[in-house]
């Protein structure tokens, strides 16, 4: 079997890979370097080259030499390097007739619990969203901002406006109301976006501690790991960060220096699912919790409960666009009560449906100075996306 080619499909925000072999069978990847996807897509088609005409099944002595034939690296690459990993997955499952958690050992469970996204621009809003997810069926809810939204920006009212003790309290009463409004039957996985510092990370998750959070998700800019370690053993709720890390080396340094409790890996940036189950394994020797980064679409989804089904230090699942773009993308990965069930079709269980993907236009992010967090003298706090 060979690979006879390789295209880039835009499906609204989303970038797909897809791999054809000369036995018809195709496979399917998804890059999550969201915000550079024309990037990712010129990298795609450079390393294209060089796996046109190979065997699909040498997965990864492919992904050492994409990797490693150039010291060039970073977002754009990883992205890249990624989606074509997912899609020989892909294609290896439905040439082996098998799920890609069957080749990678087998299930370890039937089914993944899965937090869903929820927001709002005031605080009665996503009291009123998170009562709807309830009702929906989910029993742990995320991107639970503290802090609120100016309306039609990502400028976060309380970091640009309030003084450090108002700031404090008013995000700490908010993680109170969201735990009032669902009880104690429903994880809340508290998101900071990057935006503290280590002095304020650590005074809000003090406060914060009685309300029992599932997780603190990156209270930090996640580029210095011991300023992140420093973070985690003050409080004594669990860190969870590395949706932003690209490598397997990233989390090595993050694990040893005991900085998180929970592991975001985005197998669709760190390096697909060859990576992402290596970062399980090293993660479970650690004893991190394995809680994927997935804000992409079904087909991210669908790749990711390849990993959870497989590894034992599974904890859980971002639910993502499991069911965004349904016209187009087919999967077979189907909720249920809280959990995604695992699916038992050959590779990853997800199929792009031609006809209609132009129903959804190429939308790329481009660059808007309103998305970006000001303070109010002007200055930058962070990306929050």
């Amino acid at each position: 079997m060979k690979i006879t080619n390789i295209e880039t499909i835009w499906v609204g925000s989303a970038l797909y890979v897809r791999i054809t072999t000369d036995e018809g069978i195709t496979g399917l990847g998804e890059s999550g370097t969201w915000a550079y996807q024309e990037a990712v897509e010129a990298t795609v088609k450079l390393l294209g080259k060089y796996l046109i005409g190979k065997d699909p099944l040498r997965i990864e002595h492919h992904w050492q030499y994409m990797y490693r034939n150039s010291h060039f690296r970073g977002s754009a690459v990883m992205g890249a390097i990624s989606a074509l990993d997912i899609a020989l997955w892909d294609i290896a499952g439905k040439h082996f007739d098998a799920p890609v958690y069957q080749l990678l050992g087998g299930k370890t469970r039937d089914k993944c619990r899965v937090y869903v996204g929820v927001s709002g621009a005031t605080t009665e809003e996503y009291v009123k969203n998170l009562k709807e997810r309830v009702r929906q069926g989910f029993t742990a809810m995320g991107h639970l901002s503290p802090f609120l939204l100016e309306k039609g920006t990502r400028r976060t009212i309380e970091l640009t406006e309030m003084n450090r003790a108002r700031m404090l309290k008013e995000a700490a009463n908010r993680v109170g109301i969201y735990r009032e409004a669902v009880g104690d039957d429903v994880d809340l996985c508290i998101e900071i976006h990057r935006q503290l510092e280590p002095a304020d990370a650590i005074s809000l998750g003090v406060e914060i501690e009685k309300y029992r959070p599932y997780f603190y998700e990156d209270p930090i800019p996640p580029d210095n790991f011991d300023a992140m370690a420093y973070v985690a053993s003050k409080i004594n709720i669990p860190i969870a960060t590395g949706e932003r890390l690209m490598t397997i080396y990233e989390f090595q340094q993050l694990f040893t220096k005991n900085a998180c409790q929970f592991a975001r890996v985005d197998l669709c940036i760190a390096g697909g699912i060859s990576v992402a189950k290596k970062i399980a394994g090293m993660a479970e020797a650690h004893y991190v919790g394995y809680a994927p980064h997935n804000p992409l679409s079904a087909v991210s989804t669908a790749a990711g409960v390849q990993i959870d089904a497989c590894i034992s230090n599974f904890s859980i699942q971002e639910a993502g666009g499991f069911n965004r773009y349904p016209d187009a993308v087919k999967s077979s990965v189907k909720f249920e009560k809280g959990y995604l069930i695992v699916p038992d079709v050959p590779g990853i269980g997800v199929e792009l449906i031609d006809k209609y993907i132009d129903r959804y236009p190429r939308r790329s992010r481009g660059i808007d100075v309103r998305l970006t967090d000001l303070r109010a003298d002007g200055s930058v706090i962070t990306a929050t996306a």
